[in-house]
């Protein structure tokens, strides 16, 4: 597998902007005062999946051969890779299948399945689901869509990066959530092309670190679960793609805890009126856990999704309410 390049992404641009318009970046005074820098976010949940996601789906399906949209595509997901797939297959007119884990977030399986994907539940987990995936239905027909190793949803993803730096072309840093590094990776190839000088930070949850452990190692690490309500973040492994791009372009890799997740998306609510989910809000944990490393800074945290399970609302309203009183 080849890596993709800054301008690997600049060719993605005009194939993504045909189907998504530009997503917001947007500094918000509230989350600037709370966390004493300059905190801008880049929407990512305005999509119309509500992830960022979108733009590697569109990116690789429209790029399939005659062939490859004949048979169709499938691929594993908890969700937002899942409706990405399922959106492109249905603005191309093709034939989409997502195997999710068995107990996954509702409201995403329902939402791949309004696209028109068929789902299959296996596993009791991503990486359950996955090899399930892997062993039983790749059969040489179907084109399977890895949710990492695959460059061109890489560059796709990557055209959030060139958005940010279109509205804000001196960023100090750009955090980035983690859950398979598709999204930190085709950010940090266009920042360290356009202002080498920003930091790019990814961050992931600490009950399941596999991709910063892999990071730290500097080879793919797997770790025995991932209990993190945050099923944005939720794997077990890295993946060989992403973790080759990361070793190059990701400055730092911090994780966060379950409840500053929970926090943060309470804080993006209150000050934006912008739902989060759980690796939505993990960019702006990291800067609330480590206020020192980012003050007086210009921050960028990416709100990669906002496909929250809305179970987990009253949590969240409650943590922040004690907070708060």
């Amino acid at each position: 597998m080849q890596a993709p390049t800054f301008q690997d992404i600049q060719d993605a641009l005009p194939r993504v902007r045909e189907v998504l318009a530009p997503t917001p970046l947007f500094e918000w005074p509230g989350l600037s005062q709370l966390t004493g820098t300059r905190l801008f976010l880049k929407h990512e949940n305005h999509q119309p999946v509500g992830a960022f996601k979108v733009r590697g789906g569109i990116n690789l399906v429209s790029t399939l051969s005659d062939a490859e949209r004949e048979a169709g595509i499938m691929g594993c997901s908890t969700g937002n890779h899942g409706q990405s797939l399922a959106f492109a297959a249905r603005r191309f007119g093709i034939k989409c299948t997502i195997v999710v884990p068995r107990h996954n977030n509702p409201d995403k399986v329902r939402a791949i399945q309004m696209l028109g994907a068929e789902i299959i539940e296996a596993g009791e987990d991503f990486n359950e689901a996955k090899h399930y995936l892997e062993t039983e239905l790749v059969d040489g027909k179907r084109r399977y869509v890895h949710s990492a190793n695959e460059p061109k949803l890489i560059a796709g993803v990557g055209t959030q990066g060139i958005e940010i730096f279109e509205t804000l072309p001196d960023p100090d840093v750009v955090i980035v959530p983690v859950g398979m590094g598709s999204g930190v990776c085709g950010t940090g190839i266009v920042a360290k092309h356009l202002r080498p000088q920003t930091e790019v930070i990814a961050v992931q949850a600490e009950n399941a670190p596999a991709n910063q452990l892999s990071w730290k190692a500097g080879n793919p690490q797997t770790t025995e679960t991932a209990q993190t309500w945050a099923e944005g973040v939720a794997t077990r492994a890295g993946a060989e793609l992403t973790q080759q791009i990361m070793q190059s372009v990701v400055d730092d890799f911090l994780l966060v805890g379950e409840d500053e997740m929970r926090l943060a998306a309470y804080h993006i609510l209150k000050e934006t009126h912008n739902l989060a989910e759980g690796a939505g809000a993990a960019a702006l944990a990291a800067v609330l856990k480590y206020p020192d490393r980012f003050a007086g800074k210009k921050v960028v945290a990416v709100l990669s999704g906002g496909n929250l399970n809305l179970a987990e609302l009253p949590e969240i309203l409650r943590l922040g309410s004690e907070q708060s009183a």
